[in-house]
C-alpha cells in the first residue's frame, strides 16, 4: 500500500490551513510558553488612535470609533501583567502574551476563528541555561539517568540505593547478605 493519498490528503489540509490563517486580520506565532501577534493598521496610526484591551481570557484590538480589527476569546488564559503591545513604524501592532500554561500550544488566537493542527508543531530547541533552576536539574537528572540505561550502568537513584545498602553492610559486617534483593 502506498503512502501518496495519505501525502496528498495531508498536503491538502496544511494549504488549507495556510489559506485560513492567511485570511485572517493578524498574523501569529507561537512557542510553549508564548504568542506573539501582528496586527496590521493603517499608516500614520498613533497609539492614542488605537484601542487595545488584554484580560486574562480576552482581546480586543482596533481604532477608535471604529469596529474592532480582532476581539474575541482566547484559548486559555494569559498571564496579564507580563503581556504587552506596541505601535511599530505607525503601521503594526505588535502584541506579545504570556500563556499561564506554558506547556500547551494553541489552535488559534480567537476561540472564533479556524484552528491549526498544533500536532505538526515542530518546537523550537531550548538551551538548558534557558531553564530555572530547579526545572534545569531534573531535566538533567532525566538526561544522566537515560545515557546511564543506554550503557547499562544504574540510574542515579539505583546508585543512591546502592550506596545505602553498601553502608549497611560495612555497618552489619555480621549479617548474611548473600541473598539481598535490591528493587
Amino acid at each position: 500500500m502506498s503512502d501518496q493519498p495519505d501525502a496528498a490528503a495531508e498536503k491538502e489540509l496544511r494549504l488549507k490551513e495556510a489559506v485560513e490563517q492567511a485570511a485572517l486580520p493578524y498574523a501569529w506565532k507561537q512557542t510553549i510558553a508564548d504568542v506573539d501577534i501582528s496586527v496590521p493598521v493603517p499608516v500614520g496610526t498613533r497609539g492614542r488612535d488605537l484601542t487595545v484591551v488584554i484580560s486574562s481570557k480576552k482581546i480586543k484590538v482596533g481604532l477608535k470609533g471604529q469596529e474592532p480589527i480582532m476581539e474575541g476569546d482566547l484559548p486559555s488564559a494569559i498571564r496579564v501583567d507580563e503581556s504587552t503591545w506596541s505601535l511599530e513604524d505607525q503601521k503594526l501592532v505588535e502584541i506579545h502574551l504570556e500563556k499561564v500554561n506554558a506547556m500547551e500550544w494553541w489552535p488559534h488566537v480567537l476561540t472564533h476563528h479556524p484552528k491549526i493542527d498544533t500536532t505538526k508543531i515542530s518546537p523550537e530547541n531550548s538551551k538548558l541555561s534557558d531553564l530555572d533552576g530547579e526545572t534545569r536539574a531534573m531535566v538533567e537528572k532525566m538526561m544522566f539517568d537515560q545515557r546511564q540505561k543506554e550503557m547499562g550502568k544504574p540510574t542515579s537513584d539505583e546508585q543512591k540505593k546502592l550506596d545505602m545498602f553498601k553502608k549497611f553492610q560495612e555497618q552489619h559486617p555480621e549479617m548474611d547478605f548473600s541473598n539481598a534483593k535490591l528493587g
